[in-house]
């Protein structure tokens, strides 16, 4: 057993567990700037971009992201990490544009009246009245899906070979083969998982509380 936890196999780990973050951090990024783009466009007036957003949003959502990922590796030759991110990107980013959607609907159109009688535009309107009110709304099922792109990242190394946490695991898991070693490795990174993601979903809740007692 302690042969597992050399100071080499847990840099081993980190190498995994950062490209993870990464990927992570890039795709989540790119796919609220995305999200929020689609989210405007479908509740829109414009019939040709409301059209074009809900059918990519549609489509997109409701094919498995694993399949993605297969299209976007294989079918764009893309290498494996700009791979992964473009694909979370591709998926994430039509989820989230619901979630934003649905946030955006919830505030009451008085909101905007009040914004144009005060002699506001609509994009100044959106900017600082509607979004930072929608954003404590929806920030919840956003951080869901937040933590989910950080569990999902562990399917490229089955698809694409990409060697992120869950990758480098598997790769250790070749050297190790006593059921306590193999129980060790797996319960190290689920672990690794459970504390980024509990972490991510706590701040989540304080800052929506915060949030809460700030407007009462």
């Amino acid at each position: 057993m302690k042969e597992l936890f050399t100071s080499t196999n847990l840099s081993f780990l980190l190498q995994g567990l950062w490209l993870t973050l990464y990927i992570s951090f890039i795709s989540i990024v790119l796919s609220t700037l995305i999200g929020t783009i689609l989210a405007v466009m479908r509740n829109g007036k414009n019939r040709f971009l409301k059209l074009l957003s809900s059918i990519y949003i549609e489509f997109v959502r409701n094919v498995p992201n694993l399949l993605w990922i297969f299209i976007i590796f294989l079918v764009f030759q893309m290498k494996s990490t700009p791979a992964g991110i473009t694909s979370f990107t591709v998926f994430t980013s039509a989820a989230l544009a619901e979630i934003i959607r649905g946030g955006l609907n919830a505030i009451d159109n008085g909101q905007t009246e009040a914004g144009l009688s005060q002699g506001f535009t609509n994009f100044q309107i959106f900017i600082y009245i509607v979004f930072p009110q929608a954003i404590r709304k929806m920030l919840p099922a956003i951080i869901s899906q937040f933590v989910t792109v950080i569990k999902d990242t562990s399917f490229l190394y089955s698809v694409i070979a990409l060697q992120e946490l869950f990758g480098k695991s598997q790769i250790l898991m070749g050297k190790y083969f006593e059921p306590d070693q193999v129980f060790a490795l797996y319960g190290i990174v689920a672990a690794t998982y459970f504390v980024i993601n509990f972490i991510i979903s706590s701040f989540s809740r304080r800052l929506a509380k915060r949030w809460e007692q700030a407007a009462e």
